[in-house]
């Protein structure tokens, strides 16, 4: 019993939306014969890998108390760099997805300056790239999808190995093992949470609080580069119009998942959580054939009692 207390206490912050997850899948479980199947458990593990590897860049970013509004635009953004190089202009596709990821990481990097060197606020910069990227995707081909990429690069998202994961699934799970390594073992995981908890002491104890800002948008629009990417497979086209209102669900999922939106508390644990919530949420909504405009509305209580929860337990410290 000890042992067990011990365990549930270690949890910390991601206690509240694990025990949520649990009762969301009961609920679920309870509500539907199909929900806990293997084969729709596995459905929903493909459905959240976008989110996933999105979480994962926008958790680093609130944890130093930014926002990031931009991730939809540049995901879709990444998705009409690839086609367009591989399909219009005959560069390899492997190239061409090595190429979509850079463009992504320079719009976050630019995002960042504008942070760090020009004095924006996060929202208000994000909020232009967001427009900007979007601007430009629709540019490229002229608002027209691209379509038909080679069978490999499909199969990247469809088949599975072992009869459980595919490759984009497997690389989620190894981004979010790397990401959860790195704030919890490494030191430039433990400055996210200092430059979150107060730029002017991280400054005073020596980080580079300009460059770490940078770096983590940068990685922020690379992650949401590879979404795209990732996404493209699944649906074996680019469309300047993907990724409306993604940024929205990846900031619910980070914050469900008890990360604080004023910085400095929270982690990848929570994110996954977080993710997962997301994920069932949606899956068991289609599964009780919920209208998807009930569905929105549904999501938007969620994100709302979420921020609630972050400001009470601010409150309650």
């Amino acid at each position: 019993m000890k042992r067990l207390s011990s365990w549930y206490a270690s949890l910390g912050a991601v206690r509240g939306p694990l025990i949520g997850l649990v009762a969301l899948c009961l609920a679920l479980s309870l509500s539907t014969d199909t929900f806990f199947t293997t084969r729709n458990v596995l459905n929903v593990m493909d459905q959240i890998t976008v989110l996933g590897v999105m979480a994962i860049g926008m958790t680093l970013v609130i944890l130093i108390g930014g926002i990031d509004l931009s991730v939809g635009s540049v995901l879709a953004l990444s998705m009409m760099v690839m086609g367009y190089l591989a399909n219009e202009m005959g560069l390899p596709f492997g190239l061409a997805i090595v190429v979509a990821i850079l463009v992504s990481a320079l719009c976050g990097l630019v995002s960042g300056l504008m942070i760090t060197e020009a004095g924006l606020p996060p929202f208000i910069a994000t909020l232009a790239m967001m427009s900007v990227a979007r601007g430009i995707a629709s540019i490229i081909t002229d608002g027209q999808q691209i379509v038909g990429f080679p069978d490999w690069f499909t199969d990247l998202a469809i088949t599975r190995h072992f009869s459980v994961l595919s490759v984009t699934v497997a690389v989620m799970v190894v981004l979010f093992a790397i990401a959860w390594i790195v704030l919890r073992y490494r030191a430039a995981g433990r400055n996210l949470y200092a430059v979150g908890g107060s730029v002017e002491v991280a400054r005073l104890a020596g980080i580079k609080v300009q460059r770490t800002t940078n770096w983590v948008y940068t990685l922020c629009g690379a992650l949401a580069g590879l979404a795209g990417v990732i996404l493209a497979a699944r649906l074996d086209s680019a469309q300047p119009s993907s990724g409306l209102g993604y940024e929205l669900d990846t900031i619910a999922a980070v914050v469900i998942g008890g990360t604080s939106l004023s910085g400095g508390v929270g982690g990848i644990g929570g994110t996954i959580v977080g993710v997962l919530i997301i994920g069932f949420l949606r899956n068991g909504l289609n599964l009780l054939r919920v209208s998807p405009f009930v569905q929105q509305i549904v999501i938007g209580v969620v994100i709302a009692l979420a921020v609630a929860g972050d400001t009470w337990r601010r409150r309650m410290r």
